[in-house]
């Protein structure tokens, strides 16, 4: 596996105090696609070979970079970005979507001339350590889990929150890892995950419309005129959080916390008496006779693999002012990394060819996602992705599907056909929340966890089918015992949603409820690895 230390200060972009620690390292359906197997897949994805263009003996000073005459040369990066005529300030020429309209434009620039001159929040070295992870989940050998928050709060953050949504995180990784034997690569949608794209600018209560919540990030969900006003002074009150919360992250990965001797003491308190808080003791138990075992055998536990992990950071990148004042020139590449997070996606409102967001996208060096649901057409996925990824590098690319389950089993196979034909190196995770969103009749908006479940299990379903890697998950969830989604063996009803509804956005699954989805998607990859070994002994 590929670490990444904290605290690692090669590879930062302009001369930064050491503030910069802050750094993370780290069944419903069945498918009618029996036609599709035997089809040829991608050729396998290689892990990304990093490259320095200035050797760290000879480096100049961080400032004169920017007036580097290899820099003029170089048109594409070494982890796929397209840098011809290109600057972190260029999609200012595009049409930006989802952007708040702020009342005060010196307010708002003086905010963000504040954000550019703070450190950033994660580094170059650590997004091309987890675009060589992601190559790897690609070609098959790693799975992907995305999880965290909707949208993060100011009002609800404190430690014990982040602890619980990264604990449960690390549960599932430990179910993953142990039933499908594969690595895991952990990503939380956290420290930056704010801001949400409306369908509409203004919001109508009883005859009075405001503008609408795009995320505490940038306003407030409170329904009054002060409460609405986009406010320039949240963009900074955000990156504070998000260092906050990136400090406790990489407290937890490479404190102890997330050692593997602990797996048995990630257990949540009110998880004890539920049928899947009994089942991860089991398994736990498991893992502990394994370690003991090796134990006994001679074999060291107290290697950096046993006693701490890599967890990376990632969210939507919306706020283009923001994204754009924590862009960074790495020092060891001369590339520009986003640093509010190692990994960024692009949702389908803003992914627009032309638009400001794929502008954006297109220049800086850190893996990114791109949203694609039923609607998408093949050739315009294709299109973007040799857009943003001119040289196909492994990991640079994740496509998540966002679709239902019935939906998906009826579009997804022509867009995995198409980036197949195209032999494009792409990472295929499906977010089976979006899709799957209701409204009960008490006013509630809820996601029914079976439904949930259908979608990741037909994502399964349809990359075997089509001989394609499914690559991995992209959950909404917390670790608090909330009662926003129904179902599960929970048996949240329609009835307990006002219980513990907590979400101000959409809702979430629950602790119990991600743990017995990762339980599920274990045992099917498992299956589908039996059936692939006898395949191959059959051939």
């Amino acid at each position: 596996r590929s670490f990444v230390r904290f605290g690692t200060l090669r590879g930062i972009t302009t001369a930064l105090p050491v503030m910069a620690a802050i750094s993370l390292s780290s069944a419903a359906l069945k498918p009618s696609v029996a036609s599709l197997r035997g089809r040829r897949t991608v050729r396998r994805a290689r892990a990304v070979a990093t490259r320095a263009v200035i050797s760290p003996g000879s480096a100049p000073s961080p400032d004169a970079l920017y007036e580097s005459a290899d820099r003029g040369a170089k048109q594409i990066s070494a982890t796929g970005a397209s840098l011809a005529d290109w600057s972190p300030s260029s999609w200012r020429a595009r049409e930006a979507l989802q952007q708040p309209t702020y009342e005060d434009a010196d307010e708002l620039e003086n905010a963000l001339a504040e954000i550019a001159n703070r450190p950033p929040l994660v580094f170059a070295g650590e997004a091309r350590s987890l675009q060589a992870q992601l190559a790897n989940a690609a070609a098959g050998n790693a799975f992907v889990l995305f999880g965290g928050d909707c949208a993060e709060s100011f009002k609800e953050f404190n430690a014990n929150g982040v602890r619980d949504t990264y604990r449960v995180l690390l549960q599932m990784s430990i179910v993953l890892m142990y039933g499908a034997g594969v690595p895991v690569v952990k990503l939380g949608r956290m420290a930056g995950q704010f801001a949400k794209p409306r369908s509409e600018d203004f919001e109508t209560i009883d005859g009075v419309s405001l503008p609408s919540y795009r995320g505490d990030n940038i306003n407030s969900c409170e329904f009054t005129p002060e409460a609405r006003r986009p406010d320039p002074s949240r963009l900074l009150k955000a990156y504070d959080q998000s260092c906050s919360t990136l400090n406790l992250l990489r407290a937890f990965s490479n404190g102890g916390y997330a050692s593997m001797q602990r797996v048995s003491k990630w257990n949540l308190d009110f998880m004890e008496d539920r049928e899947r808080g009994r089942e991860y003791r089991e398994l736990a138990a498991r893992v502990d006779a394994a370690i003991n075992f090796m134990k006994a055998c001679g074999i060291d536990e107290d290697k950096p693999p046993m006693l701490s992990t890599d967890f990376f950071t990632a969210h939507e990148a919306l706020h283009l002012g923001y994204e754009e004042n924590l862009t960074r020139l790495d020092s060891t590449t001369e590339e520009f990394y986003g640093c509010s997070a190692h990994f960024l996606w692009c949702g389908e409102r803003t992914r627009q060819p032309e638009g400001a967001h794929m502008e954006y996208f297109r220049g800086i060096s850190n893996p990114i996602g791109i949203k694609i649901s039923d609607k998408s057409d093949g050739e315009s996925v294709v299109s973007l992705i040799k857009t943003l990824n001119p040289e196909n590098v492994p990991g640079r690319i994740t496509l998540i599907s966002r679709m239902g389950a019935e939906k998906l089993r009826e579009h997804l196979p022509r867009l995995i056909e198409a980036v197949t034909d195209a032999e494009l190196n792409v990472l295929w995770v499906t977010d089976p929340m979006h899709g799957n969103t209701v409204k009960t009749e008490n006013g509630f908006k809820t996601r029914p966890f079976e439904r949930v479940r259908d979608e990741v299990m037909a994502f399964f379903e349809v990359h075997e089918a089509m001989g394609t890697h499914p690559g991995g998950v992209h959950l909404e969830m917390t670790g608090q015992d909330v009662t926003e989604c129904t179902g599960g063996t929970a048996e949240v009803t329609e009835g307990d949603l006002e219980k513990r509804y907590l979400t101000h956005c959409d809702p979430r699954l629950n602790a119990s409820q991600a743990l017995e989805l990762a339980f599920l998607m274990s045992n099917k990859l498992a299956d589908m690895k039996k059936r692939a070994a006898s395949a191959g002994v059959a051939r």
